[in-house]
């Protein structure tokens, strides 16, 4: 069955959408609460006590739990899931992959004060977000089927144009 998967850097509204889409009839798994559960153990603490490599190797072997469930799901991905080609290629097997592309200035806005984001982690955070997406950016294009632009649009209406796209 064929699934809807939500990527695109944090605080883009993922998880948000996915429960939007959820009222549609679809199985949320958010990939990041996923793993946490399997891992017994915060994304925050797998970074500290295990590393990042070891973060996007349980994200692969989710993907690949997940391809193999007869369910039709929306996925919400890390923001980094699709950094790694193997990844990209396993998203594109679940379903359709919808890139929900945000400006940094919103993604600083979200944010502001969350500090469960390991990645967010340091003193110039306006600096590392501009950095680190402008370093995604072309994995998230590769990887996506179709772009949404997030930034004026409620999580409601991004999830009727993706469910009519679907």
């Amino acid at each position: 069955m064929s699934s809807i998967v939500l990527i695109g850097f944090m605080g883009a509204g993922k998880t948000t959408v996915g429960k939007e889409l959820v009222k549609k009839g679809f199985e949320l798994i958010d990939t990041d609460a996923y793993i946490e559960a399997c891992e017994k153990m915060s994304i925050s603490d797998i970074f500290v006590q295990k590393g990042e490599d070891y973060f996007r190797q349980a994200e692969t072997k989710a993907l690949k739990t997940l391809l193999v469930q007869d369910k039709q799901f929306v996925i919400s991905c890390g923001g980094g899931m699709p950094l790694r080609e193997e990844n990209r290629k396993l998203l594109k097997k679940l379903g359709m992959v919808v890139y929900l592309r945000i400006q940094p200035e919103t993604v600083l806005a979200r944010l502001k004060g969350d500090t469960t984001r390991p990645l967010l982690k340091g003193d110039d955070s306006g600096e590392r977000v501009r950095t680190l997406m402008k370093q995604r950016e072309a994995h998230y294009l590769s990887g996506a089927d179709f772009v949404l632009d997030v930034d004026q649009k409620t999580s409601g209406e991004l999830a009727e144009e993706i469910f009519k796209e679907f």
